[in-house]
């Protein structure tokens, strides 16, 4: 019976003033990625948490964890989940405008009578890597490290840096511009689907069967192009994934903390992972 491993797990805040807004989760049949997207909305909603972001996140990761059995079918789960985020959140916060809506993006592995399955929402991704040394690259959105660079570039050309705050949303074009795009997320007219409080997403999940061949840290190769899909499984296996958060904090923090080398919105992003292994 196909089987998930579990070898290592991290998260790590971007900054230790700022709540982590990523949560992974795991059970006997499914593991997962939650990548809580920073608010844009003038004020925090939901208590207790540290942000909106940090809430759904961490309401999606207890209800994935409980219901995503080798039976069940990920769309009816997160669009129950959803339908249960949505009716929480309106309950505290009434009529919000769609960019301070929290949402996620979502990366999950589910072990199935049959094999393997893959689904997700956003830009959370997922690399595998072949006992025979094949290697896989899946996301939900292909170009969308690409397209965030390119637009995180405009902004630093524009304010000369990430900025003193070490979030580009310090800044109030950018706000703007960022808001304006949230606002569109999740619509029928936009080209994102992301997990949060709009149930109609489930339908937009991408979904995989993942082959099983004889196998937050994606800026590593998505951005700074130190490590391919293989290299960097590797690397983790065999310095555990804490490594490669430190190297990446280290091209944050280090090597181009204002972003003129790397463009991207901010100096330091959370970073969450789960290394497994899938046994056919």
């Amino acid at each position: 019976m196909p089987q998930i491993s579990i070898i290592d797990t991290v998260s790590d805040p971007g900054k230790d003033t700022r709540a982590n807004e990523d949560r992974l989760g795991y059970n006997r049949d499914a593991a997962f990625v939650i990548d809580g997207a920073t608010g844009l909305g003038d004020r925090q909603f939901m208590d207790g948490y540290g942000s909106d972001a940090a809430w759904i996140a961490e309401f999606a990761a207890l209800r994935f964890a409980e219901r995503l059995d080798r039976n069940a079918d990920p769309k009816a789960v997160l669009r129950q989940v959803s339908e249960e985020a949505r009716d929480a959140f309106v309950a505290v916060a009434g009529d919000q405008p769609r960019y301070a809506w929290p949402l996620c993006s979502l990366t999950a592995l589910q072990a199935t009578p049959d094999g393997f399955r893959w689904f997700g929402l956003g830009d959370s991704a997922l690399y595998v890597l072949h006992d025979d040394g094949r290697s896989d690259f899946v996301i939900p959105i292909p170009g969308a490290y690409e397209w965030e660079q390119h637009q995180a570039a405009q902004h630093i050309a524009r304010v000369g840096g990430i900025g003193a705050a070490g979030v580009a949303n310090d800044d109030p074009q950018t706000l703007e511009d960022l808001r304006r795009g949230r606002a569109k997320q999740n619509t029928q007219g936009g080209a994102t689907w992301t997990f949060g409080v709009v149930p109609e997403a489930a339908d937009h999940l991408a979904r995989v069967d993942v082959p099983v061949y004889g196998g937050g840290a994606t800026d590593l190769v998505a951005l700074y192009k130190l490590y391919d899909a293989a290299t960097l499984i590797q690397r983790a296996a065999t310095a555990g994934l804490r490594s490669l958060v430190t190297e990446l904090r280290h091209m944050e923090r280090e090597i181009d903390p204002d972003g003129l080398k790397y463009p991207r919105y901010k100096q330091s992003d959370d970073t969450t992972a789960i290394l497994l292994r899938l046994e056919a």
